[in-house]
């Protein structure tokens, strides 16, 4: 939900959850800045664009960032942040129009929460956008030889799991399009766990001894006691085949937010699939966020869709 709120005597308009996460580490790192949407002068946007009902009275939607021309561009499904539990597509708003300008058709997703409904429904409905691509690719100039999907924190552990999951009939859910495929060629993992059964599972066992529940057992619906499965189920890392998707982790400096990434790259460089870390020194989790590691992300993501996607020869 987005609302104005003043941040340096000046109004600003921005989610709930980035102004609660800048708020947090405004006291330790003061010159930090929220990154605001601002759309470049090449870049059209196309907003709120529903692409699935999956329940009665609720439609789901996205937005759709891209050059201002009527050339075909690779894309990129953005999914946010939140903990599983709450955020909004407002959140990817100011990378993805940065994106767009670089050749992208850059595309914010809403999914459901765990508010709303447990996993696996936001991987279904993940699973659903990508298919809505296929579905629209000739409408919005979208190269379908070319799709990857990126996300930040929980969003980007479920952008790993989509991109590990390729091919995996089991991960599609019941959502329309069903005659397209959910594939991705890409994964870009901004500071998102890849194992939930390493320091996520510690952490939220440390939670749980101070009765405060979890995000991850607030999505997954049990501990890891009471759903060993689920937990591995839900865990990327347990995915990885020859068909997953190659990945580049652009992460924090916080040890916990890497679960499970060394061991995605090793599974994944046995297929002889490509990835790269990079990790920026002394950041926070939500660096991705704020100034001055805004640019920085854009331009680690826009490196790797570029070597991966525009020189990808199919």
């Amino acid at each position: 939900m987005a609302q104005n709120v003043e941040i340096d005597g000046i109004a600003r308009d921005t989610s709930f959850t980035v102004y609660s996460a800048y708020t947090k580490e405004l006291k330790k790192r003061p010159y930090i800045e929220i990154a605001q949407p601002q759309l470049p002068e090449n870049v059209k946007a196309i907003e709120h664009i529903p692409y699935s009902n999956p329940s009665p009275n609720r439609n789901l939607s996205l937005h759709i960032y891209r050059p201002d021309d009527e050339c075909r561009y690779p894309a990129l499904l953005m999914v946010h942040g939140g903990g599983w539990t709450s955020g909004s597509l407002s959140m990817q708003m100011p990378m993805a129009q940065q994106i767009a300008s670089k050749g992208y058709v850059a595309i914010p997703v809403e999914y459901r929460l765990s508010p709303e409904v447990l996993y696996p429904a936001a991987v279904h409905d993940l699973k659903t956008a990508v298919r809505w691509v296929r579905a629209n690719a000739e409408e919005y100039g979208i190269d379908t030889t070319k799709i990857a999907i990126s996300g930040c924190s929980s969003g980007g552990h479920l952008a790993m799991l989509i991109g590990m999951t390729n091919s995996q009939p089991a991960y599609e859910g019941n959502g329309e399009y069903a005659k397209y495929q959910s594939n991705v060629h890409a994964v870009i993992n901004i500071d998102g766990i890849s194992d939930f059964s390493t320091d996520e599972l510690n952490a939220a066992r440390e939670s749980l001894s101070k009765n405060k529940i979890p995000a991850s057992i607030k999505w997954l619906g049990a501990t890891y006691e009471e759903d060993k499965n689920k937990w591995e189920e839900a865990s990327p890392v347990n995915h990885i085949t020859e068909y997953s998707a190659p990945v580049c982790f652009i992460n924090s400096s916080i040890p916990r937010f890497h679960g499970g990434r060394d061991e995605a790259i090793r599974k994944l460089s046995t297929y002889n699939i490509h990835t790269e870390v990079h990790t920026i020194d002394d950041t926070p989790h939500p660096f991705w966020l704020f100034h001055p590691w805004f640019g920085i992300t854009v331009n680690y993501t826009v490196g790797f869709l570029d070597k991966v996607l525009k020189m990808k020869k199919m």
